[in-house]
């Protein structure tokens, strides 16, 4: 119960639970489970170019020739790229951070893969390059700082919309988000 509370988001309560449940299981069930576990630290690798968890370096993304390698959308983690691949509204590459820009944490540009994503714009003909960084401010200075470097370069760049999720009511969004609902829209 002590390693699965270690896990984001397991408190005491649902380590004890899932604790008692790989009791009940049967025996294969939870060594599969293990063994799903090891091989997902053995087996797991960072793509050299865009740097997405993968099991070959470089990614099948990176090397799929139906992909737009003119267009890159830069993203946070590793997770934040999966998210974007689920809509199926982008056919381009990526290239993952692994964080954002936060002084108060101590993460600076020389902690990110900034210099890598500069040296693809310039390696591989980048027209266009997409921020998806957070709507927090710790993204929004990482995208602002990315912006500085990038546009000298001639590369297109532009940010994701932010504003008010889909099923979403006025009455219950802050002040931030519907500004920049307003800041981001479009004509119809």
């Amino acid at each position: 119960m002590e390693r699965l509370k270690l896990l984001p988001g397991i408190g005491e309560k649902s380590a004890q639970r899932i604790a008692f449940h790989l009791l009940k299981e049967p025996l294969e069930d939870v060594l599969s489970l293990a063994e799903a576990i090891r091989g997902l630290r053995e087996g797991v690798v960072v793509c050299s170019r865009c740097g997405d968890v993968t099991k070959e370096s470089p990614c099948a993304i990176c090397t799929d020739p139906r992909r737009e390698a003119s267009v890159v959308c830069v993203v946070e983690e590793p997770a934040d790229l999966l998210q974007v691949e689920r809509t199926g509204a982008y056919q381009g590459r990526y290239h993952v951070l692994m964080g954002s820009l936060s002084p108060l944490r101590g993460v600076g540009p020389e902690d990110l893969r900034i210099e890598d994503l500069l040296r693809r714009v310039e390696e591989e003909g980048v027209r266009e390059v997409i921020l998806a960084t957070n709507p927090n401010a710790d993204g929004d200075a990482t995208a602002l700082y990315l912006a500085r470097l990038l546009k000298p370069k001639g590369v297109r760049v532009s940010r994701i919309a932010q504003g008010l999720p889909v099923g979403g009511a006025l009455e219950y969004a802050d002040e931030v988000t519907l500004a920049r609902a307003m800041e981001g829209r479009r004509e119809m």
